[in-house]
């Protein structure tokens, strides 16, 4: 196996996480390699949101993969000297760009899938990857339906939707809240954290959910559920949707005169938060996989990502370049391009060192644990505020 060259970085954080937490192949759509195909770039398929308001995120992701790519290549690539190619698609964040962009990675050749942010976009490229055969890492879509469709092909290495509400009602209780609000954005992503999270709490009977809503995303007035919080009066309000609208229905929330405590999911992870939210996003919690300045050890990694784009990484970007890395890993391992294969070790993967630690899948090819911890706007900046171990 070729791809040593960064190893030390991620077995101190490795080390550092276990101290502080516990189809066939062959292109069916005109995709992947053909068995005897042995010349060549390697293609993996990245398609995330590089349009729209998540196109922040996308870029985190794309620099996040590239980085990867650089440092596998220049440790010699894998398969005997084969280098890496990232065929980069955009999903805008929208089922049908999602389905026209994984067409077009299926038909430029690519053999593994390491993409997919927004669920709503990722789950119909489901179908598209699985019929061409072709191995899906999906580094941080999460929703529990990209799993209870129970397809072969798809790995996630980001928590799902159930372990990040199961990270909620940990910390609800741990902050002694009562009373909940839950809000979405009637997305599949959105929709599961917050029906999974209200099935928690009403079964651990610690708290109660005061309401349970949704929002329609894209719109710039929230008076109406603004409303609704304020009428119902929680201690706690968890926004489960993106930072777009999060950060409006905090700015209205704290205008308006609430007095109790906000958090969001990891959809809402990101800088322009605050800048939308205002003052009011100060002290707001997030439930979320940890964030380059949050990850004990890497800021050698950070470091190198700064090097290369000269900017700092944001969220998912490690993800993503442990999806390219595992990827590569599979493919060796495999000694082919064949889906049918890299499958079987992607299953087989016992240990294998990432920023969330060492990798082994379930049977439903989830993660063992979420790895989700919970994060504080501090001075406009998310910073760790329990690891939740």
């Amino acid at each position: 196996m070729r791809i040593k060259r960064h190893s030390t970085v991620l077995i101190t954080i490795a080390a550092a996480v276990l101290l502080t937490t516990s189809g066939c192949s062959g292109g069916l759509l005109g995709g992947g390699e053909s068995e005897g195909e042995s010349a060549g770039p390697i293609k993996l398929a990245m398609v995330i949101p590089i349009s729209g308001s998540s196109a922040p995120t996308g870029k985190y992701m794309e620099n996040g993969a590239q980085l990867a790519i650089n440092e596998i290549n220049e440790d010699g690539g894998i398969l005997d000297g084969r280098e890496l190619e990232l065929v980069v698609g955009d999903e805008a964040c929208d089922p049908q760009q999602g389905v026209a962009s994984a067409n077009k990675a299926v038909s430029a050749g690519a053999v593994v899938s390491v993409g997919g942010y927004c669920s709503g976009a990722t789950l119909p490229q489901l179908p598209i990857f699985e019929k061409a055969g072709i191995p899906m890492i999906i580094p941080a879509a999460n929703s529990q339906d990209l799993v209870n469709q129970k397809l072969k092909n798809v790995f996630m290495i980001n928590g799902t939707g159930k372990q990040q509400s199961t990270a909620a009602l940990d910390f609800i209780k741990k902050q002694g809240f009562t009373t909940v609000a839950l809000v979405d954005d009637n997305t599949s992503y959105s929709k599961d954290i917050n029906v999974e999270t209200a099935k928690q709490i009403e079964e651990d009977g610690s708290a109660t959910v005061a309401l349970s809503t949704s929002v329609t995303a894209g719109e710039s007035d929230y008076s109406a559920v603004v409303r609704d919080i304020m009428n119902a009066n929680p201690e706690l309000v968890y926004w489960t949707g993106y930072y777009q609208e999060g950060g409006l229905i905090i700015n209205q929330l704290k205008k308006a005169g609430f007095a109790g405590q906000i958090m969001v999911a990891d959809g809402s992870v990101d800088p322009s938060l605050s800048e939308i939210a205002g003052a009011g996003a100060e002290g707001v919690y997030a439930t979320m996989t940890q964030t380059p300045d949050t990850i004990e050890g890497a800021e050698d990694w950070i470091a190198n990502y700064e090097e290369e784009f000269g900017s700092a990484p944001g969220p998912y970007s490690t993800q993503s370049y442990d999806a390219v890395r595992l990827a590569a890993e599979a493919i060796e391992q495999a000694g082919s391009t064949d889906g049918d294969k890299i499958i079987d070790a992607l299953e087989a993967i016992d240990g294998f060192t990432m920023f969330s630690g060492p990798l082994k899948f379930t049977p439903e090819h989830t993660l063992s644990s979420g790895g989700f911890v919970i994060l504080k706007i501090q001075d406009g900046t998310f910073v760790l505020e329990d690891d939740l171990s």
